[in-house]
């Protein structure tokens, strides 16, 4: 969005502001949950404003538990090798294995 008001997103913070942290891009109108342990979706994305108003009044349920990164699932964290702070790198075999020699 360029910087000119929006009085429907202000009205939105108004609303739901308590409830969401909520903005908007061009094509898209995006709320976040302020409460990290809630029962339903951190997140909303929609591209329709109804839709979007909708799932505000009554979001869809939470895909997983409240503060566990999808990056902790068991199938990511047991391919995943720190290189680095901050840096992991995800892969079927540990980074200090020999690549398979296809010609053996």
């Amino acid at each position: 969005m360029n910087g000119e008001r929006d009085p429907l997103l202000e009205l939105l913070r108004t609303y739901y502001g308590h409830r969401w942290s909520i903005r908007r891009t061009n094509n898209l109108w995006i709320a976040t949950a302020r409460d990290r342990d809630a029962d339903h979706a951190p997140t909303l994305v929609q591209p329709e404003v109804n839709r979007f108003l909708a799932e505000l009044d009554d979001p869809p349920p939470r895909a997983a538990r409240p503060y566990r990164s999808l990056l902790d699932a068991d199938h990511l964290s047991h391919r995943s090798h720190d290189l680095a702070d901050g840096v992991r790198l995800f892969t079927d075999r540990r980074p200090d294995e020999e690549p398979p020699n296809p010609q053996r």
